[in-house]
């Protein structure tokens, strides 16, 4: 009984100075809140997506208030809430641009040639690793849903081996693009309509031994238009900075010969109703 006594006694004692020791450090180690921070948090759309560079929600919104990032830098944010934020803070609202990303590639499994029979875990740096994955081009979407598997908002859909992006759903957080071993996924201004999918510097010659849609460097889109298409070596893209962007008209009249260059609502017709097609047939 003596023993039972001693021990609850010992766990008071020790209970008590355990108080007193939380006490303390709360008193002199307390911080006080910035009533700004959890305003800005609350007007933050809450989805933790990282797509700011932040940790998180909260951790950007101390940045805000810091004046370390404007609030257009949260890529969910609608243009009210940018607005609203910047004006309970009293600070310009710095719109920006608004980005999507885009999957620079058309080949799928039906479009590109199968260089070995990949049985490895489905993950895109894993299959990069594994003497580069299945499909004969070195620079195209590997097709195994790293990207997808990241996209906290389901934007990203895997067909035929090869990613598409839902634009509807997609803000342009970038953790897609974050996590592609090769580097396919671009982020693109949201208003873009028009695409080079394509992403291989190789010669036209070889990368026709691999893809049948890949771009060929033949200039048709740059002689078209030079200040919507540049062109590196031999692959053609598209000038994302250029005063106008082109549209389904410009495509229809360049006439690419291999279909690199559409539209993002061809693009996903195609691959989820025809992804065998080819342009010549068209």
């Amino acid at each position: 009984m003596e023993m039972i006594t001693g021990a609850l006694l010992l766990m008071g004692i020790t209970g008590t100075l355990l108080g007193v020791i939380i006490a303390l450090f709360a008193r002199f180690f307390k911080t006080d809140s910035d009533a700004r921070v959890e305003l800005v948090q609350e007007l933050l759309p809450g989805a933790n997506c990282g797509g700011c560079g932040k940790a998180g929600c909260a951790d950007f919104a101390k940045s805000v208030v810091a004046g370390e990032n404007p609030p257009s830098r949260c890529p969910v944010s609608s243009q009210e809430q940018i607005n609203a934020i910047a004006l309970a803070l009293g600070i310009s609202a710095d719109s920006g641009v608004r980005k999507r990303a885009v999957v620079r590639c058309g080949g799928d499994m039906l479009q590109t040639k199968e260089r070995l029979n990949y049985n490895g875990v489905c993950d895109c740096n894993a299959a990069a690793m594994v003497a580069g994955g299945p499909k004969g081009c070195r620079y195209g979407c590997l097709g195994m849903g790293s990207c997808a598997n990241v996209c906290p908002f389901g934007a990203i859909e895997i067909v035929n081996n090869l990613a598409l992006v839902h634009r509807e759903l997609c803000v342009g957080c970038g953790k897609c693009a974050e996590v592609c071993p090769r580097s396919v996924i671009a982020l693109v201004p949201a208003d873009a309509e028009i695409h080079v999918y394509c992403n291989s510097p190789e010669k036209g010659a070889e990368k026709r031994k691999q893809c049948k849609v890949g771009c060929i460097g033949c200039r048709k889109c740059a002689k078209y238009s030079p200040e919507q298409f540049v062109i590196s070596g031999t692959l053609a893209s598209v000038n994302y900075e250029a005063a106008s962007l082109p549209g389904e008209e410009d495509v229809e009249k360049i006439q690419c010969p291999t279909g690199a260059l559409l539209s993002a609502r061809e693009h996903h017709y195609i691959e989820t109703h025809d992804p065998n097609w080819k342009k010549e047939e068209k």
